[in-house]
């Protein structure tokens, strides 16, 4: 039933959900805030002016209705936030020829408590008289009523204010004072922003001051006042009370130490210091008291600063204060440290020495390298082409195995894989690189005997323990191939016939995993034992001993305990009882 109900208000639940829709793309308006309100004929000025004064960003063409919405700013004033609101152009016809968009600037003034801002454009330019605009603003005084309202004269860049014409200031003026006294007049411009400012602060003022008014003139503020009460001192007797001045203070004025303040010149100066004081400020209280003697006195950190520059150009040395084991190191320079350790105290002082012994080293050895240069080319050209060949084609190879261990990630690792070191990669390739006779070829060709080097090999081969293995398990294979010919010999000689192959093979296969499984057979896991062993009579009562041994064991075979990780399924029940009807459906 209820389904039905809500298909029959299908179309009612639509246009709410589009109302909705329509309602959240409408600006947030604040009825209660303090609230600047523009308005007038399209193309006068009054977005390009939000767009000064806050942050928002309303767009501004040359055409008429460019806005066709309220849009809403938000701007600061005595530390107070304030909204402004832009209106779309209002036309000069009655209220019912009106459309939709006039509609809404005539919503905002009639219902928005507010300081409303009529801007005026005197050049003309948007397209529209002074007179009609004049005529516009007695057709929507009503809506003025209780408003601070400033008449904003925009334009004065294009058209200035002192030479417009006569009648027309006249006609501007009379207007404003048609108004009432809340109605203020100002000049401003866009362009060169001249008076933004104080038409922004005028009408905030404005709006400010009668909000206080307000409040003052309600009822509220008797309710208030009585809460409040100010007491004012009045004197308890006749008799008059002098300032006490201490005796020190009176010695010390009859010796002539005037205690005055510290002076502060340059930095915030006070009372004590004279119009003609220089930047220089003179001594304090506690130097002054010191003048009398002929003790040196030591100067201090201030006046050193004044001295040298002034607050932030000089800076006391810090180092005055370090607590050392000899006053004489505070001033050093901090030697440069490395791992720890001091680099100066390192230093050779026979350094320069040393250094040209290591050059004239180096010229040495360069003029040797020289010479077994000259002394190879020598060796070469008594060479044949085949025989140089050969020599490159070996020092070649000679750099290639210097350069091997440097090379990246040829450190700590094997020459070879693991996987095909010591082994032949594939036994039936007679060209298989690792095979002997690939080896003696590839050692041939490069001059050098691989005669020893492969008889090392064979022999290594031989001591392998893995190949120890293999031969071990052939020669058994070959032993137990041989106790069963001659068992098989045994059967045909017994019985005149022998067995086939299969049961051969299967008896080996046997006798192999009974002796593996009692190779392998734990000390945990005891070997079965007689019935007599097992404190039983027979076997008839072993068998019912493991009967009863089975029975007991199925309370608890097969079930999971704390150490199984298996989840069951779990079906929550809210989400699968009750009746479900065929097709898509969702949990709720």
């Amino acid at each position: 039933r209820m389904c039905t109900i809500l298909k029959r208000q299908k179309a009612s639940l639509s246009y709410l959900e589009e109302v909705r829709k329509h309602m959240s793309r409408l600006p947030a308006l604040d009825p209660n805030t303090r609230t600047l309100l523009m308005c007038g004929l399209p193309n006068v000025g009054k977005s390009s002016f939000m767009n000064k004064i806050t942050r928002a960003n309303v767009d501004v063409q040359p055409y008429a209705f460019t806005t066709k919405s309220l849009f809403v700013g938000h701007t600061d004033y005595k530390y107070l936030r304030w909204q402004v609101i832009d209106t779309p152009g209002i036309l000069d016809h009655p209220l019912e020829q009106r459309n939709t968009i006039e509609m809404q600037a005539i919503t905002a003034l009639a219902h928005l408590t507010c300081s409303v801002l009529y801007f005026m454009d005197i050049s003309e330019q948007c397209g529209f008289t002074i007179e009609q605009q004049c005529n516009l603003f007695r057709s929507i005084q009503p809506l003025f009523a209780n408003k601070q309202l400033v008449v904003v004269i925009n334009k004065i860049d294009a058209q200035p204010w002192d030479t417009l014409d006569a009648n027309y200031r006249t006609m501007i003026e009379a207007m404003v004072k048609e108004s009432g006294p809340n109605t203020s007049m100002l000049h401003m411009s866009n362009v060169s922003e001249e008076g933004v400012s104080q038409v922004k602060n005028h009408a905030c003022d404005k709006l400010l001051a009668s909000r206080v008014d307000s409040r003052v003139s309600g009822n509220k503020i008797d309710s208030v006042m009585n809460r409040l009460q100010v007491v004012y001192p009045t004197a308890r007797d006749g008799v008059t009370r002098e300032a006490f001045i201490p005796e020190s203070v009176l010695k010390e004025r009859e010796k002539g130490l005037k205690k005055g303040s510290k002076s502060r010149v340059g930095y915030a100066p006070t009372v004590d210091d004279g119009e003609e004081a220089d930047d220089t400020p003179p001594e304090s209280d506690d130097e002054m008291a010191d003048a009398s003697d002929d003790v040196p006195r030591r100067k201090t950190a201030r006046e050193l600063m004044w001295e040298n520059g002034g607050p932030g150009v000089w800076a006391p040395d810090y180092r005055e204060q370090y607590d050392l084991a000899d006053p004489e190191w505070r001033f050093d320079a901090v030697p440069q440290i490395l791992d720890g350790k001091n680099i100066a105290d390192y230093v050779d002082p026979e350094v320069n020495a040393r250094l040209a012994l290591l050059e004239e080293e180096e010229e040495q050895l360069a003029r040797e390298r020289e010479a077994a240069d000259m002394e190879r080319a020598d060796d070469d050209e008594s060479l044949d082409e085949m025989e140089k060949a050969q020599v490159a084609e070996i020092r070649d190879r000679v750099k290639i195995a210097r350069a091997y261990p440097e090379r990246s990630g040829g450190r700590n690792r094997p020459a070879l894989p693991r996987e095909i070191r010591g082994r032949a990669k594939d036994r039936h390739d007679d060209d298989a690189k690792l095979k002997a006779g690939a080896i003696e070829k590839r050692m041939a060709k490069v001059g050098v005997d691989a005669t020893h080097m492969l008889e090392r090999g064979r022999r290594r081969e031989r001591d392998d323990p893995r190949e120890k293995r293999r031969r071990g398990r052939e020669e058994k294979d070959a032993d137990m191939d041989d106790a069963a010919a001659g068992s098989d010999d045994e059967e045909m000689e017994g019985d005149g016939r022998g067995r086939s192959k299969g049961a051969i093979k299967r008896q080996r296969k046997e006798r192999e995993q009974s002796v593996r499984r009692e190779k392998s057979q734990a000390r945990s896991h005891s070997r079965p034992r007689e019935p007599s062993q097992m404190g039983l009579k027979d076997e008839s009562m072993a068998k019912v001993a493991k009967k009863v041994e089975k029975k007991g064991q199925r309370a608890w075979f097969g079930g999971s305990g704390e150490g199984d990780h298996t989840k069951a399924v779990h079906l929550v029940k809210w989400m699968n009882t009750g009746k479900k009807r065929n097709g898509t459906h969702y949990c709720r």
